[in-house]
């Protein structure tokens, strides 16, 4: 792809004398340039990539975008206002705007996007639809799975357009796209051309990139807002935004969107509404009602709230996308699970061992009424609140845990350059706050293997262990470190040491170091 094509529908300038510089791939981290590569000069928080343009110049590149008034490069320099801005809709000209040959669902929300994706991933392979994904956990592309990073946010624009030519490559026709605040913040899907957005929830999460919930849940209706903008496509262009009746931001979102919009939830007010909701260990069941069918869903999904989930992906497949109704109702049974969503972990002990992703309070709440609804014995959490992110949080996810569950262990979840001893005491705080016990109630276990070891210790016939905050991600930060951790694995390893059995070795963090209380 020659430089100057790249430009030809670019939409922020109107920019003259491009050279024709042959660009064979994108790359915004010098040490990922190879040569013939176009290198994206950003300013990061804590990396400015203007500072990096010789070395990347040295690995090979042969053009560079930046912001600044340079002069004196050897190889042509493009200035842009915006070039984070830019970065999406240059990925997309160089990889021959691929979003435009496919169908683009794209979801958001706070809880619930990777199991909604799933959802309705699942969906449409039922209805043998030629399908990809593109999640916070992974990239689907036929029988091709992607990593796509250790921490869970949205990949960036350039890798996004990458996954996206890689699916009409493929001869896929649809796409489910996972897209978080930080995506849309930061223009990582701004040329991804959606035809169907879907939120499932906007609780309070974020708030140290966003600073209040309007402007949090703004970065979320970009999505509603980007469906006017897509391009007229040769297969059609649905324009649905699908919105959940019962979480706070439907007023706004109802009025907010311009497109057709369907509301789904439990109350009779939605246009598809769940009853008889009933659910237990094994799984859930409903009947979904609209105007046009009455249906019995029956999913292996663990938790009241995931009713909801099921409704979004329901009614984005049978309103948005014309599959039967039947044929959805397949789809979402034969979802098993999502790698780190009440994922049960099972070894023979007798009581239940469970982990899952919750990180916010409204996911920290809705699992602990989950774990409620599984036992009748006592619920015990164990969950951490992440450095150099919202602090309000911390005391909010203790709050909820006292509240809820009949003991707390409070512990790291990615401390990151943060105290995590200072964490851990503005966490206590909130416990306190709530009529918490320390020792009673409560524990504070830096060290998160150890904190899991503890709460299995605490465990009577019939209780729920419910491990929280880092579900299938594959590291922990400690410093500017990540260190290899799952909590699968360390669940696991605890268990396993519990029932004087062979198993996993725990995983090792920088915590381990320090001796921490017994039972």
């Amino acid at each position: 792809m020659l430089l100057y094509k790249l430009f030809v529908e670019f939409p922020y300038s109107d920019l003259d004398n491009i050279p024709a510089v042959d660009i064979a791939g994108i790359a915004i981290d010098s040490r990922a340039v190879k040569p013939g590569y176009l290198f994206v000069a950003m300013q990061g928080g804590a990396v400015d990539g203007h500072d990096y343009i010789q070395k990347a110049i040295d690995n090979g590149a042969v053009a560079i975008v930046g912001d600044r008034n340079l002069s004196g490069l050897i190889v042509p320099y493009v200035q842009l206002e915006n070039p984070r801005q830019a970065l999406s809709f240059l990925a997309a000209a160089f990889y021959n705007w691929p979003a435009r040959k496919l169908t683009v669902i794209g979801v958001t929300g706070t809880d619930g996007k990777t199991t909604t994706c799933n959802l309705i991933y699942k969906i449409l392979v039922a209805a043998g639809i030629k399908a990809g994904m593109i999640s916070t956990v992974n990239a689907v592309i036929g029988n091709q799975i992607l990593d796509t990073g250790f921490h869970v946010t949205t990949p960036d624009a350039h890798d996004v357009q990458h996954y996206l030519a890689k699916m009409v490559e493929a001869g896929l026709t649809h796409v489910v796209l996972e897209t978080t605040s930080h995506g849309w913040a930061q223009h990582r899907v701004d040329a991804c051309e959606f035809d169907i957005g879907v939120v499932t929830n906007i609780t309070h999460e974020h708030f140290d990139e966003h600073s209040t919930y309007e402007n949090y849940r703004a970065a979320k209706a970009r999505l509603f807002s980007s469906l006017e903008q897509t391009k007229e496509k040769p297969i059609g262009n649905p324009r649905l935004g699908v919105i959940n009746c019962d979480d706070r931001s439907f007023v706004f979102l109802n009025e907010f969107i311009k497109t057709k919009k369907l509301s789904y939830g439990l109350g009779d007010s939605a246009d598809v509404r769940a009853e008889d909701a009933r659910y237990s260990s094994s799984g859930i069941e409903f009947t979904a009602i609209s105007k046009d069918f009455h249906l019995g869903i029956t999913s292996n999904l663990l938790g009241l709230y995931n009713v909801s989930n099921c409704l979004a992906a329901l009614t984005t497949a049978v309103y948005g996308l014309g599959v039967a109704p039947d044929i959805a109702a397949r789809g979402i049974a034969s979802l098993d699970g999502i790698p780190g969503r009440m994922e049960q972990i099972d070894m023979g002990q007798n009581f239940m061992a469970i982990v899952d992703f919750a990180h916010t309070p409204n996911a920290l709440k809705v699992t602990i009424e989950a774990g409620r609804k599984m036992t009748k014995g006592r619920v015990i959490s164990v969950f951490g609140s992440a450095g150099l992110r919202d602090k309000e949080k911390r005391r909010m996810m203790a709050e909820t845990s006292i509240e809820l569950a009949d003991l707390s262990v409070l512990t790291a979840e990615d401390p990151r350059t943060e105290s995590l001893d200072e964490i851990l005491e503005e966490m206590a705080v909130g416990a306190r706050s709530k009529g918490g016990r320390e020792g009673v109630t409560f524990w504070r276990i830096a060290d998160r293997g150890e904190a899991i070891k503890f709460a299995i210790r605490l465990a009577w016939d019939g209780d729920i262990v419910l491990s929280c905050g880092k579900g299938h991600e594959q590291s922990m930060c400690f410093g500017k470190t990540e260190y290899p951790w799952d909590d699968r694995i360390a669940m696991r390893a605890a268990l396993a040491e519990f029932l004087r059995m062979d198993g996993p070795q725990m995983p090792y963090l920088p915590s381990q170091d320090k001796i921490e209380p017994d039972l």
